[in-house]
């Protein structure tokens, strides 16, 4: 047994110090895997553990300002890196086809490891996304995929900080970054408010947008079993085998989630009706907004609500001129039937409505 665990020490010490790239070896968190993985398996116990209890007899927090400014944070932080990215290679002499790490000091190679370490930061501060939703008590929201996604990220991307810092497999993070400069611009105008719904009509193309960035990975990554390279094989595989977890996985959550709204929409008509034949009133927050942020897949079934008119009640959804709050007359059929053609797609306030990995 002594012998076994001297073995694996040995194998240990001479894969982080002699085949990792020795220009990151003192840079902050890269000398050891396990800073990175301890967080990792900390956010994993915390985000489904931990801060539910913590938060369990709290009232959930107002946390609009704080979400337009992390949002904007991180759509800055995120267009930074993306233009570093371009700078350092993917804008001009990096090939698409095929391209070696160079491990010179370099300045455009050290500005391109910088870049990923950046990159590497950034996984962290999205642990921001469950935070929040921890906090306002959206635990629904914090998913077994959405906690699979943020908490296996920041160590895939350690260990390509770490031994392949440049080269092929940076397209992934470069193409990542667009995205998240998409998506986070887009929850910071949702979560301006109701009157700015109408400068994201886009919305509904960011799910085949968010599909399409993880098949430009795998395919980017895969071409390499077809062509020599001198780039890892380990590495290309590895971040090939991310996009396509990641596109099943969203999918799935996609169908699974489109699906659950469908029942629910016919259960909250049903509650809606029978509270306006009981009250004659329907109250403000009686239909709730269920915003689930930047990284997951973003259901779509509010677009035609928000466009509808509701005729015979003084309703209108179309990005918040007149609410739920203004229906008075007890006559809830039309309001019914619009809840359930467009699969219980209400935004509170006539705001939108997604969903989130994150």
């Amino acid at each position: 047994m002594a012998q076994i665990l001297t073995n694996i020490y040995d194998w240990y010490r001479d894969l982080m110090d002699n085949q990792s790239d020795p220009r990151v070896a003192d840079w902050p968190m890269m000398s050891s895997p396990f800073p990175t993985l301890g967080l990792c398996i900390f956010y994993a116990y915390f985000s489904k553990s931990l801060a539910p209890k913590l938060m369990e007899k709290r009232k959930p927090m107002d946390l609009r300002n704080t979400l337009v400014i992390y949002n904007l944070f991180q759509t800055i932080f995120s267009t930074w890196i993306f233009y570093e990215y371009l700078q350092s290679g993917w804008g001009g002499h990096y090939s698409f086809r095929c391209q070696p790490v160079d491990y010179s000091d370099n300045p455009l190679a050290l500005r391109m490891a910088r870049t990923c370490w950046w990159y590497y930061v950034s996984k962290f501060t999205e642990f921001f996304d469950t935070l929040f939703f921890i906090l306002r008590k959206k635990t629904q929201h914090v998913s077994t995929l959405h906690v699979i996604h943020h908490g296996c990220m920041p160590f895939s991307v350690w260990m390509g900080m770490k031994f392949a810092p440049g080269g092929h497999s940076t397209f992934f993070a470069m193409l990542n970054a667009f995205v998240h400069i998409v998506m986070y611009f887009y929850y910071m105008v949702a979560a301006l408010g109701p009157q700015y719904q109408k400068y994201i009509w886009w919305k509904k193309y960011l799910t085949a947008f968010q599909m399409a960035q993880f098949v430009a990975i795998f395919t980017h990554q895969f071409q390499l079993l077809f062509t020599e390279c001198d780039y890892p094989k380990g590495f290309m595989v590895w971040i090939g085998l991310h996009g396509v977890m990641f596109l099943f996985l969203f999918s799935d959550f996609y169908k699974q989630a489109y699906n659950k709204r469908i029942g629910r929409a016919k259960r909250e008509a049903e509650a809606l009706l029978a509270k306006a034949h009981t009250n004659g009133k329907l109250h403000n927050g009686d239909v709730v907004n269920n915003n689930q942020g930047a990284c997951m897949p973003v259901l779509n079934d509010d677009d035609e609500l928000h466009q509808r008119k509701v005729t015979g009640n003084g309703i209108y959804l179309n990005g918040g001129a007149k609410t739920a709050n203004s229906y008075s007359n007890g006559n809830s059929n039309g309001f019914v039937e619009s809840i359930q053609q467009s699969n219980g797609g209400i935004g509170e306030n006539g705001g939108a409505r997604v969903r989130k990995i994150q």
